[in-house]
């Protein structure tokens, strides 16, 4: 998507993390799709590190488990499922003690050969604010570059993040 607002983005994730300051709210990730793109937009702004107090880029599957996603929730219902997205806000909210965490799993232009349930441009990402969970699918058109792919999902997430706000 040629016409993709990069500075758009990272207008709204310079928007989101004063806004944390100003709340006082702290926030974590746990990021596979968007590989640490996220928490990377959030530390963009000064006085970041009154907010962000961690991230987890949790490629594959044994890395989700060793920082608190349940092997079951992945093995009952795939990495690439609400539930697992779920697990991932939960756990790294939890492990940073953050009053929010965010999760975010998914495929972007082709298939996982490790993972069944890959469905390419299917993404799912779990926000927990003081554990209260909202949990939102991502359906992404093909686009041409996988930052591209990153940024669209990253922009979806601080969306929600600023309405939740």
């Amino acid at each position: 998507m040629a016409n993709m607002d990069y500075a758009k983005i990272r207008e709204q994730y310079r928007e989101l993390t004063e806004l944390l300051i100003e709340k006082k709210l702290t926030i974590t990730t746990m990021e596979s799709a968007t590989a640490g793109l996220i928490a990377s937009l959030i530390t963009d702004t000064e006085g970041s590190s009154a907010v962000l107090k961690g991230a987890f880029v949790t490629y594959c599957n044994e890395a989700k488990i060793m920082q608190g996603v349940p092997a079951e929730i992945i093995d009952t219902f795939g990495v690439y499922s609400p539930d697992t997205a779920r697990a991932m806000a939960k756990a790294c909210r939890a492990a940073y003690r953050a009053d929010i965490g965010v999760g975010i799993t998914g495929s972007f232009g082709n298939v996982d050969p490790n993972n069944a349930d890959s469905v390419p441009g299917v993404l799912y990402y779990t926000i927990d604010f003081r554990g209260r969970l909202n949990t939102f699918r991502l359906d992404l058109d093909p686009l041409p570059t996988r930052l591209d792919y990153k940024m669209k999902a990253a922009g979806e997430v601080v969306d929600t993040l600023l309405l939740m706000l």
